[in-house]
C-alpha cells in the first residue's frame, strides 16, 4: 500500500455519499507497498474501511476481475476484503481522477518478526486460496510470467549496472534459462502472485485475512507457492530458514498435496520468482518519483535469493 494521489475532504465526502455508510470522521494515507494509493477511512459509528485508488500500473479493465475474485474467494471460505457496493449496486467508482473502491476492514496485523508458526499459517491459507479460486470462471493471464520478464528487464537493463556491476549480464543469463526450461504442464488456476508478509494479517499465530489481490491471475500453483517461500522463509540477511520452509510446505500440502512434478520444479520456480521480483524492484528503484510517499525496496535482496536457489542440488534443500 502507498499514497500517490491526494484526496481532498470535499472529494471524499462526495464519494462517500454514494454509500450507505455513516459520516466519515477521519481518513489517513497508508504508506506501505508500491502499487496503489490507500487510505484508512473511519466513520462516526466506529466502523473502518479501506479506500483504494488504483494508480497507473493497474489496468482499469482488470478491476472487475479483481473485485469479482475477492467476492468469489470470500464466498468460498477465504477471509479477504469485500468490495463495498454503493446504493446503485456498483463497487467500482472514480475519485480524484482515479478508479476507486471501498472495502471492508480486516482485523489483524502483519507480522514484523516472522515465526515458523506464521509460515505454517501462510502455507495453509495459500492452499485454501488455490482451492477456493479453482472454480472462478473468469481468467486473467499472468502478464508478469516468463514472457513478460524480458520486456520488464529491457526497461531497466541500460542502468542495471548502476545498482550492481555485472547485474545486467547475470539477469540476462537467468532469463535465457527460464525461457528454455520453464514448465507449462503443471496444475494451475487462480494464484495470488504477491503473498508477502504485508499482505497477510494474523491474530496471534492464526491467519485472520489475506489482502492485496492486484497481481492475482491464472498461473501455476507451485509458482505461487515458490513466491510465498521466497517471501516468508528467508531471514533479513537472505539466509534460508529450512524450518520455516518445512512448516510452510507441510501446511500447504496438508490442504493441497503437490504432485511429484510440482515438487521437482520448485527450485526453478523459486529462482524464477526471485528474478521476477528483482525486476520489478529494480524498475521501481530506478524510477520512483522524488517525493512519493513510498520507499522502493532493495532489488539486490532478490538477487541473493535467486543465487541461493541456483546453488542447491534439488528440492530436498527445502526440507521436502
Amino acid at each position: 500500500m502507498a499514497v500517490y494521489t491526494d484526496v481532498t475532504d470535499e472529494d471524499l465526502a462526495g464519494f462517500a455519499a454514494a454509500y450507505d455508510i455513516a459520516d466519515v470522521v477521519s481518513f489517513k494515507g497508508i504508506a506501505e507497498g508500491v502499487e496503489n494509493s490507500n487510505f484508512l477511512v473511519q466513520t462516526d459509528d466506529g466502523e473502518s474501511y479501506i479506500l483504494t485508488l488504483y494508480e497507473r500500473r493497474v489496468n482499469p479493465a482488470d478491476l472487475p476481475w479483481f473485485l469479482g475474485l475477492m467476492e468469489h474467494l470470500a464466498g468460498n471460505g477465504l477471509t479477504c476484503p469485500l468490495p463495498i457496493k454503493g446504493r446503485d449496486g456498483e463497487a467500482l467508482r472514480t475519485l480524484s481522477g482515479r478508479p476507486a473502491a471501498l472495502f471492508s476492514f480486516l482485523k489483524g496485523l502483519s507480522p514484523r518478526r516472522i515465526s515458523a508458526a506464521h509460515c505454517a499459517g501462510v502455507g495453509g491459507a495459500l492452499a485454501q486460496l488455490h482451492l477456493a479460486g479453482a472454480n472462478y470462471p473468469a481468467r486473467r493471464p499472468n502478464a508478469l510470467s516468463v514472457p513478460g520478464w524480458r520486456p520488464l528487464f529491457d526497461a531497466s537493463a541500460a542502468r542495471a549496472d548502476e545498482v550492481l556491476p555485472g547485474l545486467a549480464a547475470e539477469v540476462a543469463a537467468e532469463l535465457g534459462d527460464f525461457e528454455r526450461h520453464w514448465p507449462s504442464d503443471l496444475p494451475q488456476g487462480v494464484i495470488h502472485a504477491d503473498l508477502f508478509p504485508d499482505n497477510v494479517f494474523f491474530r496471534g499465530d492464526a491467519v485472520s485475512g489475506v489482502i492485496d489481490f492486484y497481481f492475482a491471475c491464472n498461473d501455476l500453483y507451485a509458482y505461487d507457492l515458490a513466491i510465498a517461500m521466497n517471501a516468508w522463509c528467508f531471514e533479513p540477511g537472505c539466509e534460508f530458514n529450512v524450518t520455516k520452509a518445512q512448516r510452510l510446505l507441510a501446511a500447504y500440502q496438508a490442504v493441497r498435496p503437490l504432485s511429484e512434478a510440482e515438487t521437482a520444479a520448485l527450485p526453478l520456480l523459486a529462482r524464477g520468482a526471485a528474478v521476477r521480483f528483482l525486476l520489478t524492484r529494480l524498475y521501481d528503484w530506478l524510477n520512483t518519483p522524488v517525493g512519493a510517499l513510498v520507499r522502493p525496496k532493495d532489488p539486490l535482496e532478490y538477487l541473493r535469493i535467486a543465487r541461493f536457489h541456483r546453488g542447491i542440488s534439488g528440492p530436498g534443500a527445502y526440507g521436502l
